[in-house]
């Protein structure tokens, strides 16, 4: 039991400082991206063409290449590549694209003519970003952001096969290689609650920002 529980702390954690660490760089990429787009408020086609394919460069890498291509940078912040807090590395860069692209969807639900309304009463576009644009399109971002850490819950599962740590490996070691079916199906359903979780937080919040009441499906 005691490896149960040392393997769910080590995945929320993982999880939860990858998600941290994504969002603060994903939402203001996403903020460049809808400012910079063609018919942003603030029009740079050769910037957006730029981050558009970084962004999906980025987001194309399968997850366990991504973990093994950045070894090196793992090492290099926290001293090793494998383990518990290196897959932190991995997990934020291949979130990262994810958030801003969501994040640039989101902020696609705002209505362009209230920002057009605020630059002709002389609002800035940093005015407009901090007042209009992300309050306007928060439940959406909420609902990104959701999405963004259940997918990360399932990569931290998947970085245990090569030593990430948490319940992907405990699945691994003590479920799969010692043929043991309980510990492999208890590992299971761990990852399916947190999901179900935070799921289930993540349209609680959703729905208190939602002015009708409604949700959009996760």
């Amino acid at each position: 039991m005691n490896e149960f529980v040392r393997a769910t702390l080590e995945t929320v954690y993982m999880v939860f400082a990858s998600s941290f660490i994504s969002v603060i760089v994903g939402l203001p990429l996403g903020v460049l991206l809808i400012l910079t787009r063609p018919e942003g408020l603030r029009p740079k086609p050769h910037l957006y063409r730029v981050l558009d394919v970084v962004i999906n460069v980025l987001r194309s890498i399968p997850f366990l290449i991504l973990m093994i291509v950045v070894f090196p940078l793992s090492r290099l912040l926290v001293g090793r590549a494998t383990g518990t807090t290196a897959t932190i590395v991995p997990l934020a860069i291949t979130a990262s694209p994810f958030v801003a692209r969501i994040m640039e969807q989101g902020f696609l639900e705002v209505d362009y003519g209230v920002l057009e309304a605020g630059l002709a009463c002389g609002a800035k576009v940093s005015q407009l970003v901090r007042t209009v644009l992300i309050p306007e399109a928060l439940p959406a971002l909420v609902n990104g952001v959701t999405i963004t850490i259940i997918n990360i819950i399932g990569n931290s599962a998947m970085a245990g096969a090569i030593g990430g740590g948490g319940l992907g490996d405990l699945a691994i070691r003590y479920g799969l290689y010692r043929r043991n079916s309980f510990n492999l199906l208890v590992a299971v359903a761990i990852t399916i609650a947190l999901v179900q979780i935070v799921q289930f937080l993540g349209r609680l919040i959703e729905n208190s920002l939602r002015r009708d009441g409604t949700s959009t499906a996760l």
